[in-house]
């Protein structure tokens, strides 16, 4: 008892920890100073929508477009999700006031949409389209208020404030269209602290936007380009007739208001959409009850292992012992080699290398290195991360293949620098031919296509060869014990010692020490919220070893007395079985959480999700793999063999 007081105490520490870390974060660029009347550029980022999984570029609708277009440099992170930056032709200067403004075009010579420009719009606004905007490199939110359901003389005070990302494009009343073409502004400014005689200077803390729509009669303009807006009560919406031609003005309106808020924590506002509470609550139970498992399961086998090793270790009971069944019985074949050991050896150094980049990236992005506000650096550095981490990748393979009496270590190297990966490539470039075909920005440019496939040969494989070669030449493991000579008889298994039955047992508590964190983060990716609890999965991530590592140490166990020596491949596959319940939970978050009803959605939704299962089977396997082959070494050291 005083053991698991003990194991809650560092807990407690831990987590405390790491709610630090959670809510501290290095932001990606350096502070933009303005004084007043300086312009402050709005850029367009993309439009998404949740229900499509297919974002694309904000030209692709016949919006207001500057003199010039220019794009911004992006990054490998950025291309991959699908952001294409570029600028707009929206005029905001810091602290300077607009009522309402024409965008483009003389208020007497509006805006004519075709009827295919029209039906677009009208296609978009079905799908449920979202324009992300940003400012200073804040993005743009929407903000909804409603009452929460408290009591009644409590309503009238307090309104509960969440945003939304983005702003919606436009909205349906029956089967009209309507789109949003008056934007309001709200930009929240921070005065900064400066000498007497300076000019004050201002920071951009909040980016907020209230989209309308207003019909085109209603936005009186003159010939300034400026505009009054009607009053709100008595203003008709701007429909878009999918059907033929229609004309409107875009316009805006830009309002500041001074913020508290300092520039170090103008993100909170963002990444406090969803409710952290639940998060505190669900991580404190999945960590209590995995560790409360863990020490069971700890304490049951470290005693069943005790009382075995001293009855085989007794002198004068031989006679009796050789009698026993138990695991001591197959010590001459325990460490047979494999089928396959060439491709077993190469799934498992696919598996360290994603483990080693898993653990890097959340590592430093919980200390707040790859924070939301630096866009598309998560992905950049996986994906280095990735190809550098070959080496460490190759050197376990090589070292496993060498123990497993392989030979062609060049032919190893190979499959170990392309099975893993090679199946990844192929899954996304099917993937992406369907993308490009929709005409998305999703679909990863050929030149990138091309740069990844250089990364992969030019870095990863290379890495890869250099890891294997010294994992190769390496001393092999040292196996406590000799393999005989003649394979032993496997008795006939118990039903429960099944494959099958053995990956649904060993696949519950690593699922559910983290299906909570696994909601969040297919919200992040499925419904373009920002992820950034890494503190949080840091934990789940630690849990999540250590539940693997000793379910795989229980089930080898289990499996070696029954006197079946056949561990190394069923310990890899029975390890990765909470890949299972992710392919399982991620159909139920298919059919009850999105609303995905055309097919190339549905495909791209099951793809990446395919990519994340076999990712997670290869991850937790490996983890599995290697706990179960240290114990399996380490009990066999125990005991005393003729």
């Amino acid at each position: 008892f005083s053991f698991l007081q003990e194991r809650l105490r560092y807990m407690l520490l831990l987590l405390l920890l790491l709610h630090s870390a959670g809510s501290f974060y290095v932001p990606g660029v350096a502070p933009i100073n303005f004084h007043r009347n300086d312009p402050v550029e709005i850029k367009a980022v993309k439009l998404t929508s949740s229900r499509t999984q297919l974002p694309y570029e904000y030209y692709s609708l016949p919006f207001c477009q500057p003199s010039k277009i220019t794009y911004k440099a992006e990054n490998l992170g950025e291309v991959l999700r699908g952001d294409r930056i570029v600028n707009t032709p929206f005029q905001v200067s810091m602290n300077v006031e607009k009522k309402c403004e024409v965008l483009c075009n003389f208020p007497n010579k509006p805006v004519t949409l075709t009827v295919e420009q029209s039906k677009l719009i009208a296609e978009r606004i079905r799908e449920d389209y979202y324009v992300h905007l940003i400012a200073d490199n804040l993005p743009v939110a929407t903000r909804l208020e409603f009452y929460s359901n408290r009591e009644e003389e409590e309503k009238k005070k307090e309104k509960d404030v969440q945003f939304e990302h983005g702003y919606r494009l436009g909205f349906m009343d029956g089967n009209k269209f309507y789109l949003h073409n008056h934007l309001s502004f709200i930009l929240y400014y921070h005065r900064e602290d400066v000498e007497e005689n300076q000019e004050p200077t201002y920071r951009v803390v909040r980016f907020e936007v209230v989209p309308q729509s207003i019909k085109l009669e209603d936005l009186k303009a003159d010939e300034k380009s400026m505009c009054t807006l009607p009053e709100a009560a008595g203003s008709a919406p701007q429909e878009v007739d999918p059907s033929k031609e229609n004309q409107l003005l875009f316009t805006y309106s830009v309002h500041w208001e001074e913020s508290d808020i300092k520039w170090a924590s103008r993100w909170d506002t963002y990444l406090t959409m969803s409710d952290v509470q639940i998060h505190w609550f669900s991580i404190i139970n999945s960590v209590v009850v995995v560790f409360f498992l863990s020490g069971i399961l700890s304490m049951i086998i470290i005693r069943t292992l005790r009382k075995d090793i001293a009855n085989y270790n007794k002198e004068d009971d031989i006679e009796d012992t050789m009698e026993e069944s138990g695991w001591k019985l197959v010590h001459g074949d325990v460490f047979r080699p494999p089928q396959y050991p060439m491709i077993l050896s190469s799934l498992l150094g696919s598996g360290i290398q994603l483990f080693c980049m898993i653990l890097i990236v959340i590592f430093v992005a919980m200390l707040g290195m790859l924070s939301p506000s630096s866009r598309g650096a998560l992905m950049t550095t996986a994906c280095f991360l990735f190809m550098f981490m070959g080496v460490f990748g190759g050197f376990f393979a090589g070292r496993l293949y060498r123990t497993l009496k392989g030979h062609r270590w060049k032919k190893g190297a190979f499959c170990t620098a392309t099975l893993y990966p090679g199946v990844v490539f192929g899954i996304c470039f099917v993937l992406n031919c369907f993308i490009w075909g929709k005409h998305s920005s999703g679909a990863v440019p050929f030149p990138t296509m091309v740069a990844l496939l250089c990364m992969w040969f030019g870095i990863s494989l290379p890495l890869v060869y250099l890891g294997y070669y010294f994992g190769f030449r390496k001393q092999p493991y040292d196996n406590p014990v000799r393999t005989n000579q003649i394979p032993r008889q496997i008795p006939e298994q118990r039903w429960y010692m099944n494959k099958f039955v053995g990956i649904l047992m060993a696949g519950i508590l690593p699922f559910g020490a983290m299906f909570i964190e696994l909601f969040f983060i297919f919200s992040a990716i499925w419904e373009n919220q920002f992820y950034y609890l890494f503190g949080f999965l840091f934990l789940v991530f630690i849990i999540l070893v250590v539940s693997c590592s000793q379910i795989s140490i229980v089930m080898v166990y289990f499996q070696l007395c029954a006197e079946d020596y056949r561990w190394w491949w069923r310990t890899f596959l029975v390890s990765g079985g909470s890949a299972f319940y992710v392919l399982i939970y991620a159909i139920f978050y298919f059919v009850n959480k999105l609303d995905i009803v055309e097919f190339i959605p549905s495909l791209l939704y099951f793809g990446y999700t395919a990519l994340m299962v076999l990712s997670f089977w290869l991850l937790t396997g490996t983890i599995g793999f290697y706990a179960a082959y240290m114990f399996v070494r380490k009990i066999y050291a125990a005991v005393k063999i003729d």
